[in-house]
């Protein structure tokens, strides 16, 4: 199967000329790291892809610039019969190759360096990293001992033996390394404390934060602070899983956002908005008001979001196309007016205080953010209602 030169052409695309991940991506048989995978048909089904009945359709696949999702729920793709309808959230995949050499070049890493590669997966980022700096160097971590040892033989397969672990990153993180890139996004608080524990100091970490895209990057002083900043770029990554499948959605508050009146109905002052793809307002919502969770469905021209809270918060606003939306809402919080104040200083200031903010995540964990007057803190011990500097 000649998949050298789509590989070659990929590289062309997602790295630049004099790039040090050209070599990596061009080399790295993609294809061997993802044999099958989940697609959508034109239902919006799931679908099982198997590379080895259908070559063509697995090279274009594995060498396109997309992610390739490779476990949805508990069913992992390799496990996988083909008439198997898979429900919940995908819970592993291998990440688009633009976005791993983004996350690789943020992390600064230079030769005799240590990486520790947070969330294994299908392993590409392992492999491009092996490629590079040399499989002594890099250790791979995930949560699933599948996608461990998975990854390990098949990357072992195309000549790289890296350190590979199975660990909670929630709990603790073995090892110390000079640099951490994580292909999961951290929940401040716990996550980013067990992590932040195996950095060493001087060293560097990159990772996106739990429910948003927002990509933080920063230096270990000897405090044990990491300080840093949100870089001018943004990435979506899943949450990180203490157990086999991500914890159960809001089902029952969102099944009441949908049929209920609610306490409180009014009419939006902006159109309704899928708010999990509106990547910043999705991110200050999250900074604004930890744990938020959006849905959104079409029905012809009609519009409808949803967002709900852990704590019995809801609300839902729906209209024709761009039309002022019908609000409904309940619970202790007022959640659409708090995405309208975000949205009103986004249209007031023509940008929102996230991306260039200065970032410094203490031991414990918790992210704090700031630029200009604008303050937010994110974690456990920040609690909600922490974000300063919205009307």
């Amino acid at each position: 199967m000649h998949w050298e030169s789509k590989a070659r052409t990929l590289a062309d695309r997602v790295t630049d000329p004099g790039s040090r991940w050209l070599g990596p991506v061009a080399r790295v048989a993609r294809h061997e790291l993802v044999p099958r995978w989940w697609d959508v048909d034109d239902s919006g089904r799931w679908v099982l892809r198997d590379g080895a009945s259908e070559p063509d359709a697995w090279m274009e696949a594995a060498y396109a610039d997309r992610s390739l999702i490779t476990r949805l729920g508990t069913l992992h793709a390799d496990h996988a019969e083909p008439g198997d309808r898979p429900e919940g959230l995908p819970t592993s995949s291998a990440t688009l190759p633009s976005l791993v050499v983004r996350m690789l070049r943020h992390g600064r890493l230079g030769d005799g360096l240590s990486l520790l590669d947070v969330g294994t997966g299908a392993g590409g980022l392992t492999a491009y990293a092996c490629h590079q700096l040399g499989d002594e160097h890099v250790t791979s971590l995930d949560v699933d001992p599948y996608l461990v040892s998975a990854a390990r033989d098949r990357l072992a397969g195309m000549g790289y033996h890296p350190r590979t672990v199975t660990a909670d990153v929630t709990e603790e993180v073995p090892g110390s390394y000079d640099r951490i890139v994580c292909t999961v996004a951290l929940a401040p608080g716990t996550a980013l404390r067990a992590v932040l524990a195996a950095l060493e100091p001087g060293g560097r970490i990159v990772t996106t934060l739990a429910r948003t895209s927002l990509i933080v990057t920063g230096w270990k002083d000897r405090d044990g602070d990491v300080v840093g900043r949100v870089e001018r770029d943004m990435a979506g990554f899943m949450l990180t899983r203490s157990g086999d499948d991500h914890p159960p959605a809001l089902t029952e508050l969102f099944t009441l956002a949908r049929e209920a009146d609610g306490d409180e109905t009014s009419t939006g002052r902006y159109p309704v908005v899928d708010v999990a793809n509106a990547w910043e307002l999705r991110s200050m919502l999250e900074v604004t008001t930890p744990g938020v969770e959006p849905g959104y469905e079409t029905s012809g021209r009609t519009r409808t979001a949803y967002l709900a809270h852990p704590d019995g918060s809801w609300a839902r606003a729906s209209a024709e196309w761009t039309d002022p939306p019908d609000v409904h809402q309940s619970g202790p919080r007022r959640l659409w007016d708090v995405l309208e104040r975000i949205r009103n200083r986004l249209n007031a200031e023509g940008s929102l205080p996230l991306l260039g903010a200065h970032v410094r995540i203490t031991p414990d964990g918790v992210c704090h953010l700031a630029r200009g007057r604008w303050r937010a803190s994110m974690g456990a011990a920040a609690g909600p209602g922490t974000a300063a500097g919205l009307p």
